[in-house]
């Protein structure tokens, strides 16, 4: 029961009219007609949608069955969905899983053992694992081509995501959670070893970049440092640096 509570709750929070209408509205000024992308951390299917009416081929993947298969039976058909999680190699892993709050499931331990005293995760529990197959984004490029956009949303595992790119894209989100500052700052390390990157931040589902010009990667650390632990997370964006 808890499961299907998990679902409902996630549907209301993320896939409610104004939400769906805020995120094709903002990927219809940043995405163009026939662009390739991938939704890694799919969940509903919210951000899938909202890409796929600005045009974009999506690419979706989302390991957790109960949202894979919820995807598989409300998607649009020209979305393609993989049942898998993203990482550093080919391969079977665990995540542990939220039933009450699947949202949140994740595949990084420290995230998940951090978690219990960080404010707003106090309620949550993780109290199942579940075994997923694992790709990595440079085989996704092997396979479908180049991305104009990877949307990232994987509970603290991001690093791990960007781990499996040898590549820069030309834009990418990563969520942020600012009870987790270090794998924020990490995240963009590593981000700036793929490329020359400049960044903007979206607070929450908003749908809307929260500075009016994009800026460098010291700006955005410090903009994550002073962000109190109980703010609403978001995603940051970055995009390529063109010469």
């Amino acid at each position: 029961m808890d499961r299907w509570l998990g679902l409902a709750r996630s549907l209301i929070i993320y896939h409610n009219p104004a939400t769906i209408r805020g995120w094709r509205r903002f990927y219809g000024q940043i995405l163009c007609e026939g662009d390739v992308v991938f939704d890694v951390g799919a969940h509903v299917g919210t951000r899938a949608r909202a890409m796929r009416k600005a045009g974009a081929k999506v690419i979706a993947l989302e390991p957790q069955s109960l949202f894979a298969s919820y995807l598989r039976l409300t998607l649009p058909k020209d979305i393609t969905l993989l049942e898998s999680a993203v990482g550093g190699s080919d391969a079977v892993a665990e995540m542990a899983v939220s039933s009450r709050h699947p949202t949140v499931s994740s595949m990084q331990s420290k995230f998940v053992a951090g978690a219990a005293t960080a404010p707003g995760f106090d309620h949550v529990q993780w109290d199942s694992v579940q075994r997923v197959q694992m790709v990595t984004l440079d085989g996704l490029i092997q396979r479908y081509g180049l991305p104009s956009y990877i949307k990232i949303d994987v509970e603290g595992f991001e690093l791990e995501v960007l781990s499996g790119l040898s590549r820069p894209v030309p834009m990418l989100s990563v969520e942020f959670l600012p009870g987790f500052p270090d794998l924020s700052f990490a995240v963009l390390d590593r981000i700036e070893e793929l490329g020359r990157y400049k960044f903007n931040p979206v607070v929450g589902e908003d749908a809307k970049f929260l500075w009016p010009e994009w800026r460098n990667g010291a700006a955005m650390r410090e903009w994550l440092a002073g962000l109190p632990a109980d703010a609403v997370s978001g995603d940051i964006f970055a995009r390529v640096v063109q010469d």
